[in-house]
């Protein structure tokens, strides 16, 4: 079979445009996707809220206060003129609860077909929420979405307690080939 030059080029504008949308998805502060309906972040721009909604994303969930580092106050107003819901659940950073973890995931199983970003201010947090999603909700091992979180921190020990206690209360041991939960430098 041989393909008409119509064709390739067809196919060769596709893959530019993929190849696009993932750099532009990357300018945002530690952009990580776990699949295609579910990625985490830090803070991003109001810019980059359009392009969110441009890209397919229909929900935002942003777990900091809105006045944490550089939210802004006026993010709901414009998620929710864009079309995408919007979900805030402030979660203290010395003090993350059950609470905070469950409403989370809450807000997932209400629309779990909908391309979700969680961000907060630098993906500390979302990437800690995601990894206790992904493990508890969508099965992925341990070793897979912690080698995800620890792309962007390495769990203080606010922040392991709290990720132990939730494993804990589904059974599921923090343990793996390859996992260190050791704090890291950056604490």
């Amino acid at each position: 079979m041989t393909c008409r030059p119509t064709a390739i080029a067809v196919l060769l504008v596709f893959l530019m445009a993929a190849s696009a949308t993932a750099a532009e998805l990357q300018d945002i502060s530690n952009y990580r996707e776990y699949s295609p309906m579910f990625s985490s972040s830090g803070q991003p721009t109001k810019k980059q809220l359009d392009m969110l909604h441009d890209k397919g994303f229909e929900r935002i969930v942003y777990i900091a206060f809105t006045n944490s580092g550089n939210a802004f106050a006026d993010e709901d107003q414009i998620v929710k003129k864009l079309g995408m819901d919007y979900v805030q659940i402030p979660v203290d950073w010395e003090n993350p609860s059950r609470g905070d973890f469950y409403a989370f995931a809450g807000s997932m199983q209400t629309g779990p077909k909908k391309r979700t970003l969680l961000h907060c201010q630098v993906n500390y947090r979302a990437s800690a929420f995601s990894f206790l999603y992904r493990v508890i909700y969508e099965g992925v091992p341990v070793a897979d979405a912690k080698r995800d979180m620890n792309s962007v921190w390495q769990p203080n020990e606010t922040w392991r307690r709290f990720i132990f206690d939730l494993l804990e209360e589904d059974n599921i041991s923090p343990q793996c080939d390859g996992c260190d939960w050791n704090e890291s430098p950056q604490d």
